[in-house]
C-alpha cells in the first residue's frame, strides 16, 4: 500500500484500537515516510520514442558519454525537507519564510565515467535561451574543461543535454556543430526522460548534503558555496556508479516498454 496512513495499513490488517504512535513506532522498524515522485506524465508516443532511444544506445560504450543538466538551488530548499527528531522538551528550530525559496543560484554541470565537469554557475539574473546557454558553455565548459582534452578523447565523445528549448534549439544545434558536436557526436533525447538521465541522481546527493538537518542559506554566494563543496565530497567511484548504471536503465525501459524506471 504506498503512500497509505498508518491507519489505513492496521486496518487492512483488521487491527484496531491502537493509538497511533505505537502504529508509527512499529512501522518505522519496516517502512519509511516519503511523497510521491512527480514526474511529466508518458504519453503512447513518449514511451515509443522513449524504446527506440534505448535501442539506439543499446551498444555504446556509456564510459565516452557526458552527460549534463541544470540544477537550482534554493535559499531554503525542497519543500517539506526540513523535518526531523528532536528530544523532548527541546524547541523545534525557527526556520525563515521566503517567497521562492529566498531565490535561487542556476548549476550546470556534467559526468563522464569517474569524473565531475563543473559545477559551474549560471550569473545571476541571466535567463538561458539559446543564445545565452550556448555562451555560457563557451565561458564554462568548453574554455575551462574542454580544450583540455586530448584529440582522440574530444574525437570519441558524446555528448548529452535534455530537450530544454534552449538546448534543442536550432541556433543552439548549429553552434555546437560549429565546435564539432554534431550527428553522433550529439546524443538525441527522448522526451519526458529525467530518469534516463544518471546526474539527476547526483544533483539528490548533493542537495541531500546542502540541505541536511533543514539547513537554510542567507545569500546566493553561501549557498553556491555549499554546491561546490558538496560536489567536490562527490568521489569518482560514485560517479562511475551513477555512469555505469546507463546499460541497466536502458534494459529496463525495454522491459517497461518505454515505461519510467526506479532511481
Amino acid at each position: 500500500m504506498p503512500l497509505a496512513t498508518s491507519l489505513a495499513i492496521f486496518q487492512s490488517c483488521n487491527i484496531t484500537g491502537v493509538p497511533k504512535s505505537t502504529k508509527c513506532a512499529i512501522l518505522r522498524d519496516m517502512a519509511k515516510v516519503r511523497k510521491a515522485e512527480r514526474r511529466p506524465p508518458l504519453n503512447k508516443t513518449h514511451k515509443l520514442k522513449r524504446q527506440d532511444w534505448a535501442k539506439k544506445y543499446l551498444k555504446t560504450d556509456f564510459s565516452k558519454v557526458l552527460w549534463t543538466d541544470e540544477m537550482r538551488v534554493s535559499l531554503d530548499g525542497p519543500d517539506g525537507w526540513a523535518r526531523g527528531w528532536i528530544g523532548k522538551g527541546q524547541r523545534a528550530p525557527v526556520r525563515l519564510r521566503r517567497q521562492q525559496g529566498g531565490g535561487g543560484v542556476l548549476v550546470w554541470a556534467g559526468i563522464i565515467k569517474d569524473e565531475l565537469v563543473g559545477p559551474f554557475r549560471v550569473e545571476d539574473g541571466v535567463k538561458l535561451n539559446s543564445q545565452s546557454y550556448c555562451q555560457f558553455l563557451e565561458d564554462t565548459f568548453f574554455k575551462q574543461w574542454y580544450r583540455k582534452k586530448s584529440a582522440s578523447f574530444k574525437k570519441n565523445m558524446i555528448f548529452m543535454q535534455d530537450n530544454a528549448p534552449s538546448h534543442a534549439s536550432k541556433y543552439s544545434t548549429a553552434w555546437l556543430a560549429r565546435k564539432g558536436i554534431k550527428e553522433e557526436k550529439l546524443m538525441t533525447w527522448p522526451p519526458c526522460s529525467p530518469d534516463l538521465n544518471p546526474i539527476e541522481n547526483l544533483w539528490s546527493i548533493i542537495k541531500c548534503e546542502i540541505y541536511k538537518e533543514g539547513k537554510q542559506y542567507t545569500s546566493l554566494n553561501s549557498v553556491w558555496e555549499a554546491v561546490v563543496a558538496a560536489a567536490r565530497n562527490v568521489d569518482g567511484e560514485q560517479i562511475k556508479t551513477l555512469t555505469e548504471s546507463m546499460d541497466g536503465r536502458l534494459l529496463s525501459v525495454l522491459a517497461k516498454k518505454g515505461g519510467y524506471i526506479g532511481r
